[in-house]
């Protein structure tokens, strides 16, 4: 891997970030045209997965990306969907060269890309920062791979791991620089999901709240085996303009489906645990098959420990105010039944960043399908 290439491809991953939940169902992908050691097009993947990167890219190069390279960060898909492929694209502009980060797993492109380039004469170059491109990409790869989006939970507690005082009391413990971070994670994840009990205490709005990216507020989920959320909350005041989905156990009540229906939310059925509990495993299933390849969860210790117990967590995004609790506060999670240090969900910790008085620790889990 040439210094060159590794500095362009670092550009085209840039590109692809723009379009994290924003890009699903499709991969977020950037892609950087270079002739003569100047870039003369670059794009990433456009609102709803299309135009492709490579395309915006191409089309911003124009005449120039004959004989150039490009950068791109995904493989270029090779199959005709609602657009041509992306290959295709490619040849037709006259490039000379493409360098990749990493393959697409999609069984319609998953080595076809890089073979059609290679059959028609382009030279392909494989592998440029790939650890990078399928980190940022975990979550379409997850979801081609194990029919689930990438996972992301969000917690924002005191240093003992409190989200609320004993008598409920929660808003706010973390400062407005972590809160303002929060909503930024909003904006990079397809969807948000909570519980029933936070929809019901809190009521709300699960948007992204910053100017410029209101715009990118994710889908917001809530977990309701009993359907309970009322018509008067404001997800459903609001379902009208953000897409709000409910996921209840199989065979709802009829009047209450109906209901939230007419509300425009979306009434999604999952199969529920032993416990009559609705499973975290058939709610991301459910998710992944309607596109979404990157869930954020906010809800409160409930869910986090439902999803955690079944090792459904990828990544943590730990918010820590600079405060004391204490036991009879309510913590972050509920029982995980871990009687030996072997059973422990083990974390890989990450970059630690400083948020005016609070600080941001995120964190990979080790899950066992090795997520």
């Amino acid at each position: 891997m040439s210094e060159h290439d590794a500095r362009f491809m670092a550009l085209a991953l840039r590109l692809a970030r723009r379009g994290l939940g924003n890009a699903w169902p499709n991969p977020a992908v950037g892609c950087v045209v270079v002739r003569g050691g100047r870039i003369v097009g670059r794009g990433w993947t456009q609102p709803g997965g299309r135009p492709h990167a490579e395309v915006e890219a191409l089309k911003r190069a124009g005449p120039a990306a004959l004989g150039a390279t490009a950068y791109v960060s995904l493989e270029p898909c090779a199959h005709y969907g609602k657009t041509p492929p992306c290959t295709m694209a490619l040849l037709h502009a006259g490039i000379r060269r493409v360098v990749v980060a990493t393959g697409d797993p999609d069984p319609r492109v998953d080595g076809n890309g890089l073979a059609q380039l290679r059959v028609a004469g382009v030279e392909v170059a494989f592998g440029t920062l790939r650890a990078e491109a399928e980190a940022l990409n975990a979550g379409f790869f997850l979801k081609v791979r194990q029919g689930r989006p990438l996972v992301t939970l969000k917690l924002a507690t005191s240093a003992d791991a409190r989200i609320a005082t004993r008598a409920g009391e929660s808003q706010w413990i973390t400062g407005e620089e972590a809160r303002t971070f929060g909503h930024q994670l909003r904006a990079t994840h397809d969807a948000i999901l909570i519980g029933s009990r936070t929809a019901l205490a809190d009521d709300p709005l699960l948007t992204c709240r910053l100017p410029g990216l209101e715009a990118r507020s994710p889908v917001r989920v809530v977990l309701d085996s009993a359907l309970r959320l009322p018509a008067t909350s404001r997800l459903v005041a609001t379902a009208g303009e953000l897409p709000t989905w409910v996921v209840t156990r199989p065979h709802p009540a009829g009047e209450q489906a109906a209901t939230l229906r007419s509300r425009g939310v979306e009434v999604i059925e999952a199969d529920v645990r032993r416990d009559g509990k609705l499973d975290p495993g058939a709610v991301l299933r459910a998710l992944a098959g309607r596109g979404i390849t990157r869930v954020l969860i906010e809800g409160g210790p409930t869910v986090a420990t439902a999803f955690l117990g079944e090792r459904l967590v990828d990544r943590l995004a730990w918010f820590r105010a600079p405060l004391l609790l204490g036991a009879d506060g309510v913590p972050a999670f509920g029982t995980l039944e871990v009687d030996r240090l072997d059973q422990a969900r083990v974390l890989t910790p990450g970059p630690v960043r400083t948020l005016a008085e609070d600080q941001l620790a995120a964190y990979t889990a080790i899950n066992d399908e090795g997520s």
